[in-house]
C-alpha cells in the first residue's frame, strides 16, 4: 500500500508541474506578443509580404470551414487596400484529396487575386514549419501573419525566436461553439511550441532549395 501511495503523489506532483506548465507557457506566449497583433486598417505599407497560414476548407461534416474562409476573406481585404506584395501561401499537402496551399490559391484567385504574386509552400505541415521556411526557404525575415487571434499568438512567439520582424492580422474567429476544440488544443499547442524551440530544438519535416521572393 505504501509503494502505492507514494506512487500516486509522485503522479499527482507530475500533474500538477503539468498544468503550471502548461498555464505558464501560455500566459508567457501571449503577453509576450499581444502587441504584435494588430488590425487589417493599421498595417502600414504597400510591399507586405503576407503569409498565410493553411486549414482545412472543409469541415469533417464537408461544409465549408469559418477558419479558413475568414482568412481568404483577410487576405483579400488587404490585397483590395494595396498593401499586399506577394502572398505566400502555405500548409499541409498530405495527399491529392488534401491540399491546404491549393485550396487557398484557388479561393484567392476567385477572389481577384492574380496568381502571380501568390508562393505555394506545400510543406507547412504544422505553424513551426510554415513559420522557419518562410524565413529559411523564401528569405524573410519580415512578414505579414493571417489567422486567427487564437493562433496569432503563437505564431508570433515563432517568429520571434527565430528573430523575425512579424506581426499578425487576426482574421474573424467563428462563434464560441465552432471553435471551442480549437481554443482546448491550442492551449496544449503552445506548451508544446515552448518544448519545441526551447527544449527538442525541433526543426521543419522539409527544408528544400531555397525560393527568394522580392516585394514590388
Amino acid at each position: 500500500m505504501k509503494i502505492l501511495y507514494y506512487v500516486l503523489k509522485s503522479l499527482s506532483y507530475v500533474f500538477i508541474l503539468m498544468i503550471i506548465f502548461i498555464i505558464g507557457t501560455n500566459v508567457w506566449i501571449i503577453k509576450s506578443t499581444e502587441s504584435k497583433i494588430i488590425s487589417a486598417s493599421k498595417l502600414s505599407g504597400k510591399k507586405n509580404i503576407v503569409l498565410v497560414l493553411g486549414t482545412s476548407n472543409k469541415l469533417a461534416n464537408g461544409s465549408p470551414n469559418p477558419f479558413f474562409e475568414n482568412r481568404i476573406k483577410t487576405a483579400a481585404y488587404l490585397y483590395d487596400q494595396g498593401k499586399v506584395s506577394h502572398f505566400i501561401l502555405s500548409g499541409d499537402n498530405r495527399s491529392i484529396y488534401y491540399n491546404e496551399p491549393f485550396e487557398m490559391r484557388k479561393a484567392l484567385m476567385k477572389a481577384g487575386i492574380p496568381d502571380s504574386i501568390i508562393t505555394l509552400d506545400y510543406a507547412g505541415l504544422r505553424t513551426l514549419d510554415s513559420i522557419v521556411r518562410s524565413k529559411e526557404i523564401f528569405s524573410q525575415n519580415k512578414i505579414t501573419i493571417i489567422t486567427q487571434p487564437f493562433h496569432c499568438y503563437r505564431a508570433l512567439f515563432i517568429s520571434s525566436y527565430y528573430e523575425m520582424d512579424a506581426v499578425a492580422i487576426a482574421a474573424e474567429e467563428p462563434s464560441q461553439e465552432q471553435a471551442l476544440k480549437v481554443y482546448v488544443r491550442e492551449y496544449f499547442a503552445r506548451a508544446k511550441a515552448v518544448l519545441d524551440l526551447y527544449i527538442l530544438k525541433t526543426t521543419p519535416h522539409h527544408m528544400g532549395n531555397k525560393q527568394s521572393i522580392s516585394a514590388r
